[in-house]
């Protein structure tokens, strides 16, 4: 059975796919392109692919050019993540996951992330305000 979590809209979409958690914020400007793989050096991901898995991260980081191009790049590539789940949404990340059509939520309470790892296959269904872990 499904373990169900009442979340907030922030852009709209629903996707199914496998989790990714990361505990330090992202800049999508240090994930490759051409695969998905944080670049970032001594980052919590380094190395791990975020590409077409939902990202369960704390928020954003650096300059409004360098995330909306990170996520462009990824987009051309179509290595974008499935979805976003966000503690701390920042103007410059919630204007990116709109422009690029990515579903992106917060408001989690605390019990989801106490439940979530990596691997599980996550639902985010933005427009209906829930998130759902599978077992």
């Amino acid at each position: 059975m499904a373990q169900r979590f009442a979340c907030h809209k922030i852009s709209e979409g629903k996707a199914t796919a496998e989790s990714i958690l990361s505990p330090e914020r992202i800049m999508f400007y240090q994930v490759r392109p051409e695969d998905g793989m944080m670049e970032e050096k001594d980052h919590a991901i380094e190395g791990e692919i975020i590409a077409k898995k939902v990202l369960i991260f704390p928020g954003g980081k650096g300059s409004s050019v360098v995330q909306q191009d990170g996520l462009y790049h990824l987009d051309q590539f179509h290595n974008m993540p499935a979805a976003l789940i966000v503690k701390n949404p920042d103007p410059v990340l919630v204007a990116g996951a709109i422009i690029m059509q990515i579903p992106m939520v917060d408001r989690l309470p605390e019990e989801f992330y106490e439940a979530v790892r990596d691997g599980q296959t996550i639902t985010v269904n933005a427009d209906e305000g829930y998130v759902e872990i599978e077992d």
